[in-house]
């Protein structure tokens, strides 16, 4: 007959008392985090607490801490590790977009996923201004990335005149959304609707007027002229390949965002400069929903003061 085994004594689950001075303290609460880290640009950190709120419903914010920036392909992505009251994500820029660190664990995997993801969107012919300066020319866009999708789509010589053709229509909607009847002399008659070169140099006038901007007015101008008598030809050509149709394509959006550039910072007096600190890192800003931007410095703080900005135009 078999002896049993006698059973071992079940073990005391009880935690110990630190009975010495190398106790290792528990996690820092998260709520306590940002008392803990060296001072940061209250308006950066705002900014990636209001879009991951934005992002992940019925999750509060309780600390993000730039932990990385990247600079790839001349885009600078800045690398976020951000705590909720409910999950941990890494928070990638340019354009902003946030990862579960509980799928994403690696920073690195994740900031390689994310170059990878934008490429794949810039190839969807998306606009390369900032959204403010495509309000007041949306149309024009709209029809720009419409050919681009008759450019991924074309073949044959006749394909690629018909993105010469979508290209002019661009062109065309771009003059008659910026140009105003105050822009023509007294003393003379306004161009017609279709009149892309003389209407463009009216606004170039206008909107780039003075001794100092005769470079920029003058630029203004010779673009315009070129990218038109390009997409022209384009339209007509029996020969057109590929090459041709991409370099249209790729004129007329550097013409839509030179000349939106120029009539967004005029209507909006945007200073070339801050007038504190002498930073060109100028933007639009609010200080809540509802209140007129105005020209503010990302550097230092300065915002203009006085006459403000019209908004979004």
């Amino acid at each position: 007959m078999t002896k049993k085994p006698t059973p071992r004594p079940r073990l005391s689950r009880r935690k110990k008392t630190p009975t010495s001075d190398c106790t290792i303290p528990g996690p820092i609460p998260n709520k306590a985090l940002p008392e803990l880290v060296l001072p940061r640009a209250a308006r950066d950190v705002q900014k990636i607490y209001d879009y991951v709120e934005w992002q992940a419903k019925g999750e509060n914010v309780l600390h993000a801490e730039k932990v990385s920036v990247e600079a790839v392909l001349g885009r600078k992505h800045e690398c976020w590790d951000v705590r909720t009251n409910k999950a941990r994500y890494w928070v990638i820029t340019e354009p902003t977009n946030l990862y579960l660190q509980k799928l994403f664990p690696s920073l690195d995997y994740t900031l390689s996923f994310h170059i990878g993801v934008t490429a794949r969107m810039m190839a969807r012919h998306e606009p390369s201004v900032d959204v403010f300066e495509q309000v007041s020319q949306q149309n024009s866009w709209r029809r720009w990335q419409q050919a681009g999708e008759v450019l991924d789509q074309a073949e044959e010589a006749e394909d690629f005149q018909a993105v010469g053709m979508r290209c002019r229509e661009c062109l065309i909607v771009m003059v008659r959304t910026l140009a105003l009847a105050e822009m023509v002399p007294g003393d003379e008659s306004p161009p017609k609707k279709a009149d892309v070169i003389h209407w463009c140099e009216l606004i170039a006038n206008h909107v780039a007027r003075g001794a100092s901007l005769k470079e920029v007015r003058g630029y203004l101008k010779s673009a315009s002229k070129g990218a038109w008598e390009l997409v022209n030809w384009l339209t007509h050509a029996h020969n057109a390949t590929r090459a041709d149709a991409i370099l249209a394509h790729q004129v007329t959006e550097h013409v839509l965002a030179v000349f939106g550039t120029a009539v967004f910072r005029y209507r909006q007096k945007m200073p070339d400069r801050c007038e504190h600190c002498g930073s060109y890192r100028i933007i639009l800003w609010a200080d809540e929903p509802g209140v007129p931007m105005r020209p503010h410095c990302e550097a230092c703080g300065w915002s203009k003061s006085g006459e403000q900005a019209q908004g979004p135009i």
